[in-house]
């Protein structure tokens, strides 16, 4: 089975030199997890996630608590808003170097990638490096358990 028949060619995506605001504003509004970062051909160049965007404004100390069940109430942190001048900075300085795979793989390389990686959603290209789509763990897992017999 190949990746491309179960990838979404939807793909929400920013450019380098945008934003970091911008790609806030592209995760909320599309809600999504993964932004694939591109050139202006179409190239991916990167990836930034929600979780890089959310390091933006939370302080250290939060990544350093293994438990938060104790945390009844995180008050103002909830409602912290990061400085403009640090939603201004490109997106270039926090995006990651990007792991896809090509529109040829099979669903099951992907998955690998992704579980080597620690991935949620893969960017799949084309044999330009050109942004094409972008499967999840999800995509992937419908379309193992496609075939079963759901009825006992």
């Amino acid at each position: 089975m190949l990746v491309t028949n179960w990838m979404k060619k939807a793909v929400f995506s920013i450019y380098q030199g945008q934003s970091l605001g911008q790609a806030a504003e592209l995760l909320v509004q599309h809600h999504i997890g993964t932004l694939p970062v591109i050139d202006l051909s179409g190239r991916l160049v990167g990836v930034i996630t929600l979780a890089d965007v959310l390091r933006v404004g939370m302080p250290d100390f939060i990544q350093l608590v293994d438990d938060f069940k104790f945390v009844h109430d995180f008050g103002a942190m909830e409602r912290f808003i990061p400085d403009r001048s640090v939603l201004n900075h490109s997106v270039d300085e926090k995006m990651h170097e990007p792991k896809s795979v090509d529109e040829k793989a099979t669903i099951l390389h992907a998955a690998a990638v992704m579980q080597q990686s620690n991935l949620r959603d893969l960017p799949v290209t084309d044999s330009e490096g050109k942004l094409i789509g972008i499967v999840s763990h999800v995509d992937i897992g419908v379309a193992l358990i496609r075939n079963w017999n759901f009825i006992g």
